[in-house]
């Protein structure tokens, strides 16, 4: 399909509000972009309430937000999320609005993350973050409310590098039960180039410099990118991992791994739900003031882990 006329004239709208030469921007420029696009997510969860707290993380405590349904009893299924940003952006903040509504879509009680951001902490910070706050929910889950059974981890964009991880990790070290990674436009290789990254390198949301940026300012000098803590594509141990839901957009530079991985994993006997939005761009589903198939793709999703987490 070609791409979504209202995902076009956003883009356009953004060319036009560029500058003229695109280079390298700074970890600050990252920042406010992102905040400011995030604006674009609808404030349509009003049953949801929401409360403040700090984890214990390896590196210091980490803030957390949990957000509850209206309808939560006193043990629900809980979500761990961690948002997108490139591992350099992004923040509890930033992503209220798509953690608030992913709680109502869902019925789950939400622990939204706060891991630490490079390049003030490299990898393997937010991935550690990541693992420690996983457990911590596990462990402290009937203080928030939560089922302990039916534990969902997920995210978006590089939130979505750091789930798949945390999963992949849990398996192999037999400490968590997770019945369902919810993977949104992920982020899962950034060993190779694939045909999309190529194909949408620039004027689709987020180009080349930026995503060459955000990698430089994430490892440190002489590690492989190949590792599966880096980019969970290249796993090869997925027998036994929890069922994935998978969301993947056709105009996304990530496409191609997303939707590599969600094969990967069915050859692996891994349950694979996924979808490849037509017409659609890269974090499409946090932008719901424009795009109507945000409010679409979370409802979906929504059904899917209500599914997932049925007992």
């Amino acid at each position: 399909m070609p791409l979504d006329p209202l995902a076009k004239r956003l883009l356009a709208m953004m060319a036009a509000a560029a500058p003229p030469t695109r280079s390298r921007p700074s970890v600050e420029a990252r920042r406010q972009s992102l905040a400011k696009l995030m604006q674009f997510a609808r404030a349509d969860a009003p049953d949801v309430t929401t409360s403040n707290g700090r984890l214990p993380g390896p590196g210091g405590e980490l803030p957390y937000r949990l957000y509850a349904p209206a309808s939560a009893g006193q043990r629900m299924p809980g979500f761990v999320f961690f948002h997108g940003g490139g591992l350099v952006a992004g923040s509890i903040a930033t992503h209220d609005r798509i953690a608030a509504a992913l709680a109502h879509a869902t019925g789950c009680r939400l622990v939204s993350v706060d891991y630490r951001l490079a390049p003030e902490h490299k990898f393997p910070a937010a991935v550690d973050d990541a693992i420690a706050a996983t457990e911590w929910v596990a462990r402290e889950a009937p203080t928030l409310g939560i089922d302990a059974e039916r534990l969902v981890v997920g995210g978006d964009s590089a939130g979505a590098t750091l789930a798949a991880i945390v999963c992949q990790e849990a398996m192999q070290n037999a400490g968590l039960s997770i019945v369902a990674q919810c993977l949104i436009c992920p982020v899962l290789d950034f060993e190779e180039i694939s045909p999309s990254r190529e194909a949408f390198a620039e004027g689709h949301l987020i180009d080349r410099p930026t995503m060459e940026a955000d990698l430089a300012d994430y490892l440190p000098q002489g590690l492989d990118a190949a590792d599966p803590r880096i980019s969970p594509l290249r796993a090869t141990r997925l027998a036994g991992l929890p069922m994935a839901i998978i969301h993947t957009a056709e105009f996304d530079p990530m496409r191609d791994e997303g939707n590599a991985y969600a094969r990967k994993l069915l050859t692996a006997g891994v349950v694979v739900e996924h979808t490849c939005h037509d017409g659609m761009i890269h974090n499409f589903h946090a932008m719901g003031a424009i795009l109507p198939q945000a409010q679409l793709v979370l409802s979906q999703i929504g059904e899917q882990v209500r599914r997932a987490v049925e007992k």
